[in-house]
């Protein structure tokens, strides 16, 4: 027998379900976060939840928002447990289950109205994003897009936006006029310098708006940059059914993660901010190291071990590291191409740390898909990859691993498996991506030409001939015979 999440079912949860050891009508609101998802409730709202059952940061409660109408649909399922959310942290032999109940509130997205009164109230100290990489209009040097249409939009109708952007600059304008100080800007997102992006987007549009604002937004509001990380797989029937037999709870949106976390963060929070270091979160000045690290190791990694597995019909990623193959792929990438081009860290051995990132992605409990990991790699390549390629030219050192796995992102936007299985659109330009890849079959170039996602450089010589040998031999041999082929 199961029992089902809410306010009124808290004391009934099994014995082994950790519930919030506060009363919650003692919350009060402090951050905006946009973007209620899987990993926010796994990070920020967790770090919070902890805070909060030490009786600290009780007037840092979270109220969600966003601009897409598909999230409303969580949202329905959050209000229906008055915001709770089941979290799952799970070790290789190990599944704890606990209620979070951080959130307070959550304006229903795409309500720019609502939303706008809400970030205005000064009670909002922070406004926190988890809006993926592509969501801060960036071009393939990561440099602010202004022709975006959306963008265009904000820019001719301030009073009524559709990004995030425009929420938050129309919030920040009423403030201004108002006379309340304003909010903090914190980014949560897998972005180089996170901070300075966020930055860089937000008086960009402000900009094209109103300079004089612009200036305001610049000289007033804080950005700072911060590393976040978690392994967090999207919910499906199959995380809801776990909980059910494993716990005895019934959560119509439960987060599955690993048991391992990590945040470190610039402490630059002008109007205040929780005391987030009594749960391990890290303060340091310069963020930058500790991006570069888990970015080129770990989310350079996923996408390492994505493309293979996803073009050899492999489901899990736990799966994708049990293949001899893939494994030792990542591992002679990550040793000879990535780990060299991560400048030090302080107080952090990267060969430990790598050994660390290979046991997590390992990890049978976690059910993370090699979908997720496939997903959106027109935005995640640029940020991830791209980085990597470039310092090797620079450097005139080795990047046939690297060029291999730009290959295997290709050949699986052919959208079709080794097996010849379709591959189900997984990009949010896969209309465009997908005859680029099946033109690139016999003219690479087509595919190393979008200055979008390589910049300049698909354009670099030895690059593009390694790219081309690796293609080739995807197509006529297959991924395992070409991995095997790198691996000599």
């Amino acid at each position: 027998m199961t029992v089902r999440l809410s306010e009124n079912t808290l004391s009934r949860l099994p014995a082994d379900v950790a519930r919030p050891a506060y009363d919650r009508r003692d919350l009060s609101a402090g951050i905006f976060h946009f973007g209620v998802g899987n990993f926010h409730r796994a990070h920020l709202a967790a770090y919070l939840d902890e805070l909060m059952n030490r009786s600290r940061a009780l007037d840092w409660g979270i109220v969600g928002g966003g601009v897409r109408p598909e999230e409303r649909a969580g949202r329905a399922v959050l209000a229906d447990q008055q915001w709770l959310s089941t979290l799952v942290e799970q070790s290789a032999t190990v599944s704890r289950a606990r209620v979070i109940g951080s959130m307070v509130d959550f304006v229903t997205p795409g309500e720019a109205s609502a939303i706008i009164e809400r970030l205005s109230r000064p009670d909002i100290r922070i406004v926190s994003l988890t809006i993926t990489e592509g969501g801060y209009f960036l071009d393939a040097d990561d440099r602010f897009d202004a022709s975006h249409p959306d963008l265009l939009a904000d820019a001719e109708s301030p009073d009524s936006p559709r990004t995030v952007f425009g929420l938050i600059l129309a919030a920040l304008r009423v403030r201004r006029d108002a006379g309340t100080a304003p909010f903090t800007v914190m980014s949560c997102d897998n972005i180089p310098h996170n901070g300075d992006v966020t930055r860089g987007t937000l008086t960009g549009l402000a900009r094209l708006q109103d300079p004089a604002f612009a200036e305001w937004v610049a000289g007033n509001v804080a950005f700072p940059n911060g590393m976040v990380d978690r392994i967090t797989p999207a919910t499906t029937d199959r995380e809801r059914r776990l909980l059910a037999d494993g716990f005895g709870v019934e959560d119509g949106w439960p987060v599955f993660c690993e048991d391992f976390r990590q945040w470190v963060l610039e402490d630059r929070f002008p109007l205040g901010r929780p005391p987030l270091e009594q749960v391990g979160v890290q303060f340091v000045e310069d963020v930058s190291p500790f991006e570069t690290m888990k970015l080129r190791i770990l989310n350079a990694g996923h996408a390492t071990i994505a493309y293979p597995a996803g073009l050899l019909g492999i489901e899990y990623v736990h799966e994708a590291m049990a293949d001899e193959r893939v494994c030792a792929f990542l591992k002679r990438l990550e040793q000879t191409e990535i780990i060299p081009r991560v400048p030090p860290v302080p107080g952090i051995d990267l060969d430990v740390y790598f050994t660390e990132i290979r046991r997590r992605f390992a990890n049978p409990k976690i059910g993370d898909t090699i979908r997720r990991l496939c997903l959106d790699g027109s935005n995640r390549q640029p940020k991830f990859i791209v980085p990597i390629i470039r310092d090797a030219i620079a450097d005139h050192g080795s990047l046939q691993g690297l060029a291999l796995e730009s290959a295997l992102w290709c050949r699986y936007c052919a959208g079709e498996t080794d097996a010849g299985g379709p591959i189900a659109p997984n990009d949010p330009h896969w209309e465009t991506l997908r005859p680029m890849a099946v033109a690139a079959r016999t003219d690479p170039a087509r595919w190393l030409g979008q200055t979008s996602i390589y910049g300049d450089v698909g354009a670099d010589g030895r690059f593009a001939e390694a790219f081309a040998g690796w293609l080739d031999q995807l197509w006529r041999r297959g991924t395992a015979a070409t991995l095997e082929a790198y691996l000599q």
